[in-house]
């Protein structure tokens, strides 16, 4: 598949304009003082780093509505109004609200293992998760533990329903079922109580119907100590919570472990438990799916930074509210009693949310994220996988055993791919580390389901293992398209156990000479009909040696993979490695939807077609966009195994279950936004094709979460505004105008704003002369106001604006 454009944030961390403001006005940008200095997105001079110049306006259709910032009566600092376009004046929610009764840590564990009786439980506060503790305390002591002084582990919990019992490693009964139950990864309760006319809980759809999962992280340590059998002290400790983010309490665990060896009491879990659930995210607003999408597909450290500051000016509202209705009691100080430092902060990287556990009068910081997906469980690293599998193969490539379903570009497929392909047609994974803690595996494991789900499709982590042992063979063998994570050789010498075997520490992959073939399926028939000359053969290589042989790559994936090779060695970070392979993920679901309406005459990957081509904005289309016919084909073939292969999987359905939700919630149905943008992007348009887009465009796009829906088919890392703003040059003065207006409105939006700011200065330059004669045509060219405000801001823009990113 084709590769996207990657993007490096600027040094000023959100705009690549490093200019002083024009007419100075308050902008999305300004924020309290109480922001302390270091913050990279502030300026010591207090000037925001990215400014929106002031735009007269001669009529307020495309206007934004002005929304005051609650004042703070607790405060000697106050917040200066802001102007943009939000939401109506409403209160924010909180992600996890101060009085929900849910618990951010529901249990914690403690094994050991006895010389005699081997893995032991010895506590479990503050009730006993499961009646069978020594399943559990076997999880808990991975093999060949004694020969490290530290590991860490992750398991998965499965809740049975009302009958209060868990299943250990979500093993039992195969997992029957769970086509329809996905885990409701870093959604709230909350998240599923859709209100008609409301968009703060609109897209939380992808939590599936079934209860979270419980996520466990644990932590083993070794203690060498001559005085008792067989030299050493062996325990564990574990947290089981329901927020996929188990990892920002590692810290706590080294602290409560070490704590153990020296009281081994119930009281020392006792004193964690009430640590770490006094943990106060109140102030972590709650953010909708397309916001999420947008926060984790950009490196803008102050996006959406206005919702952590409303929440905080709400919070000191109701402060100030109470101080009042009591006056006896004590006003609250805006300031702690050490360093005067504010009470109340925005973080300094709105991709997480800062704050504290107190623990033995220990201050623990904590950062949690703000931008969670489905499938998304841990600190993994897409990266660390990636050279993993890459470097072996980019150094000695070993062909692959073919397989219809896997090797989709011939024996040299790229081992990601061929992982991606396995996961994708739900095959039977395993990540074998021997000799290496089991920690390992188990990211290996947790990035892997991330890799596949591309934050998009889920039905991956549900069935996953992130670290299982020998004893559990019979019990994982039950349980379809698992991926579990092992370091037992002993997996290696039976590859009737599964289809993909992946060597952690060789790099190496091997595809299983038991793995189930691929049989034929009545699209691949109906396509081979269609297209003879692109059908792909039985080993999903194109048959015609005039048509996908003689492309070397018609997948795109060997490119795709170069791109994503360069962006590691170019430092790009994982942020925008991970928003590469969620608009591969994405395109993947798109050609597949465009491959069941070729063979099958319609798709239910694709929800109001006829909406689409109804015209409504004066264009129509929907879909994946070929530059023509014969590109279509030729992906379709390459790909035609892989689908089919996908159509029959869990995360298939699931995937149609989530996008007939998300329609109900979809702000803009009338327009496919990512097809006209894909016609603007990838096809040679005439002026009046171009023209109907642009105005499309503009009459579509107006509300906040209109805006989103938008900025979400134009991610930074994907050319941002780019092709959009090239209407600003159409021939057409009413294209022109309507795209001036489109981006007055994404620049007043709390995510459009950023956006703006990464266009060049040419688009800037060409919005401001189209604004410009704009207003000479309304004002008869004799207006003061375009003499005397808009001439001397393009004047000044001229000079001040900074230079494209």
């Amino acid at each position: 598949m084709t590769s996207v454009l990657s993007y490096r944030p600027s040094n000023s961390g959100t705009t690549g304009s490093t200019g002083a403001p024009l007419n100075r006005q308050t902008s999305l940008s300004s924020f309290p003082s109480t922001r302390t200095p270091s913050n990279p997105s502030i300026r010591s001079n207090g000037t925001p780093a990215s400014n929106i110049p002031p735009i007269p306006r001669p009529r307020s259709a495309s206007s934004s509505s002005q929304e005051n910032s609650t004042p703070s009566t607790s405060s000697a600092r106050h917040s200066p109004p802001r102007q943009g376009m939000s939401r109506p004046a409403r209160r924010l929610k909180s992600q996890y609200p101060a009085n929900s009764t849910e618990q951010h840590v529901e249990y914690i564990l403690v094994a050991s293992f006895h010389v005699d009786r081997g893995p032991v439980m010895e506590h479990q506060y503050p009730g006993a998760i499961s009646g069978d503790g020594n399943f559990l305390a076997e999880l808990m002591l991975p093999d060949q533990v004694h020969n490290r002084k530290e590991d860490w582990t992750i398991f998965f919990l499965h809740k049975e329903g009302d009958t209060g019992e868990d299943d250990a490693a979500g093993v039992k009964d195969g997992d029957e079922g769970d086509e329809t139950n996905g885990a409701q990864n870093g959604v709230s309760n909350e998240d599923s109580e859709a209100r008609p006319g409301t968009a703060e809980t609109e897209g939380d759809a992808e939590g599936g119907q079934g209860p979270p999962l419980i996520y466990v992280l644990n932590l083993v340590n070794t203690k060498h100590d001559a005085s008792v059998k067989r030299g050493a002290v062996v325990k564990a400790m574990a947290i089981c919570t329901r927020h996929p983010f188990l990892h920002i309490y590692k810290p706590l665990l080294l602290l409560a472990l070490e704590e153990y060896f020296k009281a081994p009491y119930r009281e020392t879990l006792e004193s964690l438990y009430e640590a770490v659930n006094s943990m106060d995210l109140s102030l972590m607003p709650r953010l909708t799916m397309l916001e999420r999408h947008i926060l984790q597909a950009s490196d803008a450290k102050d996006l959406f930074v206005e919702k952590f500051d409303q929440m905080i000016q709400q919070r000191m509202a109701e402060e100030a509210s109470n101080s009042s209705t009591s006056p006896d009691s004590p006003s609250k100080s805006s300031t702690d009693m050490v360093g005067h430092r504010p009470r109340y902060t925005v973080p300094r990287d709105t991709h997480e949310f800062e704050s504290k556990v107190i623990y033995n009068q220990i201050p623990v910081p904590i950062k949690i994220p703000t931008g969670i997906c489905p499938e998304t469980v841990g600190d993994f690293s897409f990266i660390k996988l990636i050279q993993t599998f890459s470097s072996p193969h980019a150094a000695s490539p070993q062909p692959f055993a073919l397989h219809p379903h896997l090797t989709t570009s011939g024996a040299y497929t790229h081992p990601i791919i061929v992982l991606v392909n396995a996961l994708l047609t739900q095959k039977r994974v395993i990540f074998l580390g021997h000799n290496r803690p089991s920690g390992e595996v188990a990211g290996a494991v947790l990035a892997a389901c991330a890799l596949a789900s591309g934050s998009v499709l889920r039905g991956f982590t549900r069935h996953a293992f992130p670290y299982t042992d020998l004893t559990k063979i019979d019990e994982l063998l039950l349980v379809p398209g698992f991926i579990a994570g092992v370091t037992n050789p002993t997996f290696a010498n039976h590859p009737e156990w599964w289809d993909l075997l992946c060597d952690v520490p060789t790099g190496r992959m091997k595809i299983s000479s038991r793995i189930e073939q691929a049989s034929m399926t009545d699209g691949l028939v109906n396509f081979q009909q269609q297209n003879p000359g692109y059908a792909p053969n039985g080993n999903g290589i194109g048959g015609n040696p005039t048509s996908l042989a003689s492309n070397g790559d018609a997948t795109g994936d060997a490119a795709f993979m170069e791109s994503i090779n360069s962006s590691i060695l170019s430092r790009h970070g994982e942020a925008a490695i991970r928003s590469k392979w969620r608009d591969y993920i994405l395109k993947f679901t798109r050609i597949a939807a465009a491959f069941e309406e070729s063979v099958y005459g319609a798709s239910a990957l694709y929800i109001g077609a006829s909406e689409a081509d109804s015209g409504a904005y004066g264009v129509h289309g929907h879909g994946y966009v070929w530059p023509d016919d014969t590109s279509k084909a030729r992906e379709l073939g390459a790909n035609v195994w892989r689908i089919e292969g996908w159509r029959l999987t869990r995360s298939y359905y699931a995937f149609i279950q989530d996008l007939a939700a998300l329609w109900e919630r979809r702000p803009i149905r009338s327009l496919d936004l990512a097809h006209q943008h894909d016609r603007l992007r990838s096809v040679k348009l005439s002026h009046e094709d171009s023209a109907a887009i642009y105005l499309a465009l503009s009459a579509s796009v107006n509300t906040y979460d209109e805006i989103c829906q938008l900025l979400c088919v134009t991610p930074e890392s994907n050319a941002g505004l780019f092709y959009i703003s090239l209407g600003l040059f159409h021939p057409d003065a009413k294209v022109r105008t309507a795209t001036v207006d489109l981006l007055e409105r994404i620049m007043v939006h709390e995510a459009g704003r950023h956006f703006w700011g990464q266009l060049g200065r040419f688009q800037k330059l060409a919005f401001f002369r189209v604004k410009k004669e704009d207003l000479k045509g309304s004002e008869n060219g004799d207006s003061p106001i375009e003499n005397g405000v808009s001439l001397s801001m393009d004047a000044r823009l001229r000079g001040r604006v900074g230079r494209a990113s």
